[in-house]
């Protein structure tokens, strides 16, 4: 019976390994190569976009995590909120808002610390700030005969200070990356966009493919 047995398991594992063999020294099936790499592609952009974002969100939580050097893993974060929210609190109160005040005047008389503390004040301001500068999308025509035109944000409509009373400011993003330029242009350059400042930026970021999507349907 023993033996009977082992000969029907040597039968399979030989049908098994030929079948392989054949798999493998066949002629390729185009089709089914096509398939798979179907299937490849398809799983990456399932997996990808979860894949980065939840890298770059654990790479944030570990940095902030490590600001407070505590030996409980989480707790440095809730550290961190509950520090920042009362700072928060403390800087609505009329004493502190004086002391920071004075503070601030102090900061900006110091020629290098003065431009750069000003431009991440500034920077902080327009995306979180009640005066916020990135809340006005518009279009910009930067060659009228070619048709070229960019998407950008208006940053400052009077130029009086410059001797550009007719122009204003405008930033434009680059796609992919955290960063972007400044032009001068015209006001009649300009067509203001009826489209939210978070859909915009999403849409340039991305060059283009995410952002506007639910709107062109509607």
């Amino acid at each position: 019976m023993r033996i009977f047995a082992d000969i029907l398991l040597a039968y399979f594992l030989q049908q098994y390994v030929q079948r392989i063999l054949q798999t493998v020294f066949m002629k390729p099936d185009k089709q089914f190569f096509n398939n798979l790499l179907a299937y490849f592609l398809r799983g990456l952009l399932l997996i990808v976009p979860f894949a980065l974002t939840g890298y770059i969100i654990s790479l944030a939580l570990y940095w902030l995590d490590g600001l407070v050097k505590v030996s409980i893993p989480g707790l440095g974060i809730a550290v961190l909120l509950v520090f920042i929210t009362f700072l928060g609190y403390l800087g609505s109160t009329l004493l502190v808002k004086s002391i920071l005040g004075l503070i601030e005047k102090l900061v900006t008389r110091i020629p290098l610390i003065s431009i750069i503390y000003t431009s991440f004040k500034e920077l902080t301001t327009a995306f979180v700030g009640n005066k916020k500068q990135f809340d006005k999308p518009v279009l910009v025509m930067l060659n009228k005969q070619a048709q070229i035109q960019r998407l950008g944000f208006v940053t400052q409509q009077a130029l009086k200070s410059l001797h550009l009373p007719e122009s204003v400011a405008v930033y434009i993003p680059h796609s992919y990356n955290f960063s972007g330029n400044l032009y001068i242009v015209p006001k009649d350059a300009i067509t203001p966009l009826a489209v939210s400042s978070t859909d915009m930026m999403q849409f340039i970021i991305s060059g283009g493919i995410a952002g506007l999507r639910h709107l062109e349907e509607g």
